[in-house]
This record gives structure tokens, C-alpha cells and sequence, in this order.
């Protein structure tokens, strides 16, 4: 039983899926109850803490999809397969499946978006209604893409719509932003409607508009945010926004209430 929760411990890396230069999905010894949406501290010693979403559970592990950025995480790029990395966590609140699996459902996402709402993708492909599921996920360009193993699953099960923000030579596929699509889904019955939006704030505010004119509910309609939670556990106060703690309150929040966050 971990006490102290200031205290990471040592997790081995299972396995390491590379998807761009930049994205790999480390796949982590774990054992304990997480959700899709929440985080873990990843550390190295003398380098310091990065804060990642979780992108894949199963029952010995967890996938942490991390993009190179900084020292952190430049550092953790250079351990592989058998190596060993520093974990706390899991933290923050995650997305309740329970609200997405029965009825209509839509995820907007976009980048390295999708990496938090991948294990709420899945539990919507595996539902029984997964016609009724509609997931828009959105990449600067084909060679930015994650999760293609993925992707190419859910377009098998759920209502897809892949687009690139640019045209991309050799690609065939739909180009623009994903709000472009959003006035496009046919929904049974908009008063009931979940949706899931994550990505950059620019993509998540104008996506929430377009639901919003689509009909939707702002009860209905859940974000994530990404903030630098440095402590995990609402101490450092790096994600305060007015008197709500991004680590703790969130990271997933209810439109109704995120709304009213102005950093």
C-alpha cells in the first residue's frame, strides 16, 4: 500500500509503440484501479516530473502516451523496453464510461487529444449501440497520427470521421478542422446526447459552440483540460484557475461548470 503520496515508484516499461517521431505510447507495469482521463506523475531522478494522461488500461498496465517536449521528457525517450521509469499517481477524476456507453454519444477530439479519450473510444466501439456512437478525430497531417492500429478498428464499429487540417500528398482523406464536421452528425435524440471534447483550448471552445448550435445540453457535454500539474495532489497550486484546482476538481469537467474558468 503506497502512504506517502509524494513518494513515486518504480514501474517497468512492457512495451514502447511509436507513432511519430515525437509520440510514443509507453506501456506501463500497473496494478490498481485507473480511468480513461486521468494522470500519472512520470519521473526520472535529477530530471524531474512530467504530468501524463492515461491512454490504455488492462489488468497489469497502463498506456501513457507522451510527446517529446522538454527535459523530462527528452530523458524518458532514451528508456526502452525492460528499463524502468518512476510513476505517482493515478490522479484527478477521469471520465465516468458509464454516461457514454448507453445512448448517443459523440467525441470530438484532436492531436494528442486523443490520447485521454482513447479508453472512452474503445468502451463506445465494444458498446452494444456502437452505431450510435460518433467519435471526429482530428490531425495536423497524416504523419501526425496516433493510434493508427486504432483507428482503423473503430471505423469498423462506430460512426468515424478522420480529418487532417491540411492537404497532405498521397492523402485522400477528409481536410479541415474538426468543426467542420460537427454540423454534419445525424442524431436520434439531441436532448439526451453525450459528447466528449479534448484537444488544443482553441479546438475545444469553437467545438463546444458548434454542439451547442447543434442542440446540445451544456450538462452534457464534458472537456478535459491540461494544465502543468506539477504536485498532482492540489499543494503547488501551478493549476489553480480562480479557486478550482485542475488536479483535483478535474482534469475532466462538466461544460457547465468549466465554462466559468478564465485563467
Amino acid at each position: 500500500m503506497r502512504t506517502n503520496p509524494y513518494i513515486p515508484f518504480p514501474s517497468k516499461i512492457l512495451d514502447v509503440i511509436k507513432h511519430t517521431k515525437k509520440e510514443y505510447t509507453f506501456k506501463m507495469e500497473f496494478y490498481g484501479d485507473v480511468k480513461p482521463g486521468q494522470f500519472f506523475e512520470v519521473s526520472i531522478p535529477k530530471f524531474g516530473e512530467a504530468p501524463i494522461s492515461v491512454s490504455g488500461i488492462t489488468d497489469n498496465s497502463v498506456d501513457l502516451t507522451i510527446r517529446k517536449v522538454g527535459r523530462v521528457t527528452d530523458e524518458v525517450f532514451e528508456n526502452y523496453i525492460g528499463d524502468t521509469l518512476f510513476l505517482r499517481g493515478p490522479y484527478g477524476n477521469g471520465f465516468d464510461i458509464g454516461k457514454y456507453t448507453y445512448g448517443e454519444c459523440v467525441v470530438v477530439a484532436g492531436g494528442t487529444g486523443v490520447s485521454p479519450v482513447r479508453g472512452v473510444i474503445n468502451a463506445l466501439a465494444a458498446s452494444a449501440d456502437s452505431k450510435d456512437k460518433h467519435v471526429i478525430l482530428g490531425f495536423r497531417s497524416p504523419s501526425d497520427m496516433l493510434f493508427r492500429d486504432d483507428i482503423a478498428d473503430w471505423e469498423n464499429n462506430i460512426d468515424l470521421i478522420l480529418t487532417m487540417d491540411k492537404e497532405a500528398e498521397g492523402y485522400t482523406g477528409n481536410v479541415g478542422l474538426v468543426t467542420k464536421f460537427i454540423p454534419e452528425l445525424k442524431l436520434k435524440d439531441i436532448e439526451s446526447a453525450q459528447a466528449v471534447v479534448v484537444g488544443p483550448p482553441p479546438m475545444m471552445k469553437f467545438s463546444v459552440i458548434e454542439l451547442l448550435k447543434l442542440g446540445f445540453k451544456e450538462e452534457n457535454i464534458w472537456v478535459s483540460y491540461e494544465r502543468k500539474m506539477c504536485c498532482g495532489i492540489g499543494k503547488c497550486g501551478h493549476c489553480k484557475v480562480n479557486d478550482t484546482y485542475i488536479c483535483l476538481d478535474g482534469p475532466v469537467f462538466n461544460y457547465v461548470d468549466s465554462k466559468t474558468l478564465i485563467d
